[in-house]
């Protein structure tokens, strides 16, 4: 079964483009990961201390197999709060059908 990852952090406004380059890594080598469908770790347009997070992992056996080697953050940013979902995939199709 797929799984998604996703949701929000909020770091300090002034420290935000920093935990996102603190990131890069993690997100350059995810992607190059077999069974890693997309993973993004994105400053928020809006608002200036929000981190989107959206990882698509093809199953939880592939997710869990990459967190155990995966590469750490090269920063080390409090977050003054963490919304991050994962979900399991039942079913997927175009959203205009």
């Amino acid at each position: 079964m797929e799984i998604i990852i996703a949701g929000k952090v909020l770091v300090d406004p002034a420290e935000r483009d920093r935990f996102v380059e603190g990131h890069r890594d993690i997100v350059e080598q995810s992607r190059k990961q077999a069974g890693c469908l997309d993973l993004a770790i994105t400053g928020d347009p809006l608002e200036p201390g929000r981190v989107n997070v959206f990882e698509h992992w093809e199953s939880e056996d592939v997710l869990e197999r990459w967190r155990a080697v995966a590469p750490r953050p090269s920063v080390s940013i409090a977050m003054s709060e963490v919304q991050v979902l994962k979900h399991e995939i039942a079913n997927t199709r175009p959203p205009f059908d």
